[in-house]
């Protein structure tokens, strides 16, 4: 198979809806979201090595704006970036998995905790605002945009709470979390239970919101082991 061939199987051509609107200048933020979205939907192939410049090209970016992106990807551990070699969509085996949902409980029990502690009336409507873009996302079949708002609902939890070593760790447990349920396939949701821990959350109710939050990371656990 020749190399153009090679990396055409390896990323897929993005629907319109994922490119930019024509003259706007593309940031950080703005490929971001499109290319997780991608390695969650699966049009770039798990364990495949792409070229910043296919990548560039295919979405539209300088290879500036890329390289940034890739960058953030890897301290989420979302994608293996090493000297000299193409960048690698990441594959945590089963004992991997086992590792980062222990150390979710660990971490996450104590966050919502603290969130409820420290939020107050905005905090909770951007924590609403994901739960209803997640659903959304849910009943229109974007599954890849919904596990991602999942995803960001967990981070932005960890960001109300304070604790900044807290959060840190998450940013690089949650994505990898949100890249092996892409993998399992058939994600329905679980905008219901962030809107029962939303709820805990704004009457300050931090027995409950644990409890919730616990109740939760022994559901995904089951449907992940």
């Amino acid at each position: 198979m020749s190399a153009h061939a090679l990396q055409r199987n390896i990323v897929v051509t993005a629907p319109p809806a994922m490119r930019l609107v024509p003259g706007k200048r593309p940031s950080v933020e703005d490929l971001y979201p499109r290319l997780f979205d991608a390695i969650l939907e699966q049009r770039i192939v798990p364990t495949s090595r792409f070229t910043e410049e296919g990548l560039a090209q295919e979405f539209g970016v300088s290879r500036s704006v890329l390289r940034r992106v890739l960058a953030r990807l890897a301290e989420q551990q979302v994608i293996i970036l090493r000297p000299n070699l193409r960048a690698q969509v990441a594959a945590p085996d089963a004992e991997q998995v086992k590792h980062i949902l222990e150390a979710r409980r660990l971490m996450e029990v104590t966050v919502v905790q603290l969130a409820c502690a420290q939020t107050n009336p905005g905090q909770v409507r951007r924590l609403r605002e994901l739960v209803a873009r997640q659903r959304a996302c849910v009943e229109q079949g974007q599954q890849g945009p919904a596990i991602r708002l999942c995803g960001e609902f967990h981070l932005l939890l960890a960001a109300i709470a304070g604790n900044r070593p807290l959060a840190q760790f998450l940013n690089s447990l949650v994505p990898l979390t949100s890249l092996v349920i892409a993998r399992q396939g058939a994600f329905s949701g679980t905008w219901r239970e962030q809107t029962e821990i939303v709820e805990a959350v704004e009457r300050r109710d931090a027995g409950t919101a644990a409890g919730l939050m616990s109740r939760y990371l022994d559901h995904l656990e089951s449907k992940l082991s």
